[in-house]
């Protein structure tokens, strides 16, 4: 990985990585990556979206960095906050800056996410992707699956509509529900 070093974003950190990432996040939206913006934000607007993330509780970030300290790429995993959810995850935002691609950024961020996911007991991860893209090919690469795509599912950066896949991965042996939600439901009779 060529001293490459993922760290999680941090209380203290936050800050000055979310200055850091609102120029990854300008340029991969510059080099036409579909991942929320048709444009890319300006510096102050990049800068609010990651310190609005941050501030997420349920979210938690990794910052790749060169050895000089660059910000070069970066993943969120986000918790679900639904009750029914409590053993999954969604990946968004796994973004490397296109001076860095091709050297095992997004595979050392996507391995960071995943083991902090199940060691915090996470047993399903769940993300959506532009549709023929290269994450999808690299998603599959690394064990997901795909369950299907939508249609013109967002305009992107070339303004043309673009479809959605929406993959998942299973982590580690898969708990039965009845341990997970034991108590938390009465039985419904069919």
């Amino acid at each position: 990985m060529g001293g490459i070093l993922v760290e999680r974003v941090t209380a203290e950190s936050a800050e000055a990585d979310a200055s850091a990432l609102s120029a990854v996040l300008a340029e991969t939206v510059e080099g036409g990556a579909s991942v929320g913006w048709i444009v890319p934000p300006s510096p102050e607007e990049a800068t609010a979206w990651w310190r609005a993330l941050f501030a997420d509780a349920g979210a938690t970030t990794w910052v790749a960095r060169e050895p000089d300290g660059r910000t070069v790429g970066t993943i969120t995993l986000l918790r679900s906050p639904k009750p029914n959810g409590p053993h999954r995850g969604e990946v968004v935002k796994l973004m490397v800056h296109p001076a860095a691609r091709g050297r095992g950024v997004a595979p050392a961020l996507m391995a960071a996410l995943e083991r902090h996911a199940e060691q915090t007991g996470l047993t399903l991860l769940v993300l959506d992707t532009e549709t023929g893209s290269l994450a999808e090919t690299l998603y599959r690469r690394w064990g997901w699956s795909a369950v299907g795509s939508i249609p013109d599912f967002a305009v992107s950066p070339s303004g043309l509509l673009g479809g959605t896949t929406i993959m998942y991965k299973r982590l580690g042996p898969a708990a039965p529900a009845p341990e997970l939600f034991a108590d938390s439901q009465a039985a419904r009779a069919e």
